[in-house]
């Protein structure tokens, strides 16, 4: 059966992504009920893909490729050059075994426990405080989280800076002019600091626990068995720092939820599956990261639609996480859908799908969820507070998205038995 495949003829649709935001390809793919559609990107003829069918094409290997995939406005800013996201092949399989072997058991655990810790150690500080904004504490206190849990020096005195310039590489990604520009600016500096530190502990001259992420990404070998060029291991280094940071957002996002559902409280703190389907819920109906890019390996036809050698491919993921096809009412938060979810590696998708060892399925999502469950915790049994008229409404045209006022929290007080 033939279909006939819905396009933008002749029409450039860039400037769009900046007018629709996160539902740029769900706009075209989902109102056609299909799940390719094809436009033009940055001049170029483009393939977006939604729904759990268009994800398991993105993660073809045997048809899709990073190489070259990436806009090098992205790469400047947000995911630096050289990375593991724009690796394919055995070269990918390699360097992404370097980040999976972070994520044992007991080093998730500990950034659990680092996590509850830096909660208690901030909100401690709060008390004496008239009021604070949710968003910039917890930007603060995940990069503090962060450095931690990977073994990299970071002084009081020079936290906030290095906070500002993570977040500095996320919201100024998608951004053009000034902004964009500080974004770059970011990147460069905090490349340079872990350039720094990555020479001196190859050089002897600071010491670095092995399990971190510094000792290990210094010392690792690629898959000639020759050392990461420095500036490549300060680029990965970062990709360890940076998505925890982001994870901020998520944090706000949960508070939102949390306050426009009072009863998940009172659950969270009860019930430890109620919790973990609170946090994916989170995950699946909150922005995060738009949408991937990949290139076609080769020429192939998939449902009716003709993919021509080295495409554009965009892949939709927040789109994807509110596809009706596969999630009832997926425009209503409700953690009860994931009771009895059994799932895909291609449907919940806010970190990207697939295998996490031999697709590029963010290895930071475990760390994330992680995160996750120690703040969600702390906010729901370990403090008190007031909140404040404010508006905590997002924009889906803003990438990234938060809630306008970053929640503000009034009158905060210590609970004295919090749920640990």
């Amino acid at each position: 059966m033939n279909i006939k495949i819905p396009k933008d003829r002749g029409m450039d649709r860039t400037l769009s992504i900046f007018k629709d935001g996160y539902e740029f390809i769900q706009k075209r793919v989902q109102n056609h009920h299909l799940d390719v559609f094809e436009t033009r990107v940055l001049g170029k003829k483009t393939a977006l893909l939604s729904g759990e069918e268009g994800a398991r094409l993105f993660y073809d290997r045997e048809r899709m490729k990073r190489s070259g995939a990436m806009p090098s406005h992205i790469l400047k800013s947000l995911f630096g050059e050289g990375g593991v996201q724009g690796l394919d092949g055995a070269v990918h399989e390699h360097r992404k075994l370097l980040f999976m072997n972070l994520m044992t058991p007991s080093r998730l655990h500990d950034l659990h426990t680092i996590t509850t810790k830096l909660w208690k150690h901030t909100a401690d500080n709060w008390v004496s405080k008239r009021k604070i904004v949710l968003f910039d504490e917890t930007l603060l206190l995940l990069t503090r989280a962060g450095c931690e849990w990977a073994g990299i020096p970071l002084s009081d005195k020079e936290a906030p800076k290095r906070a500002k310039e993570l977040n500095l590489l996320i919201e100024g990604a998608s951004k053009v002019g000034p902004k964009y520009l500080s974004s770059v600016s970011a990147r460069k500096r905090l490349e340079e600091w872990m350039m720094k530190m990555i020479e001196n502990v190859r050089a002897g001259n600071q010491m670095a626990a092995e399990g971190r992420a510094l000792h290990e990404i210094a010392t690792h070998q690629d898959i000639n068995g020759h050392p990461l060029q420095a500036k490549t291991a300060a680029v990965e280094l970062l990709n360890i720092i940076r998505p925890l940071v982001a994870v901020a957002r998520y944090i706000v996002f949960g508070a939102c939820a949390m306050q426009e559902h009072p009863e998940s409280k009172i659950k969270i703190c009860e019930n430890e599956g109620y919790l973990e389907n609170f946090i994916q819920e989170v995950r699946r109906f909150y922005p995060f990261f738009p949408f991937l890019a990949a290139r076609a390996k080769n020429d192939f036809t998939w449902q009716g639609y003709s993919f021509k050698e080295g495409q554009l491919v965009m892949l939709d993921l927040y789109g994807t996480n509110h596809d009706p096809r596969l999630w009832e009412s997926p425009d209503r938060f409700m953690p009860d859908r994931f009771i009895n979810y059994v799932g895909s590696q291609y449907d919940l998708i806010p970190q990207g799908g697939g295998d996490h060892y031999k697709n590029h399925r963010c290895p930071g999502e475990w760390p994330t969820i992680e995160v996750m469950n120690a703040s969600f915790k702390f906010l729901a049994s370990g403090i008190s507070y007031s909140f404040p008229k404010q508006d905590i409404s997002y924009s889906l045209r803003e990438i990234p998205s938060l809630p306008k006022s970053g929640f503000v929290m009034k009158n905060i007080r210590i609970n004295k038995s919090p749920v640990k």
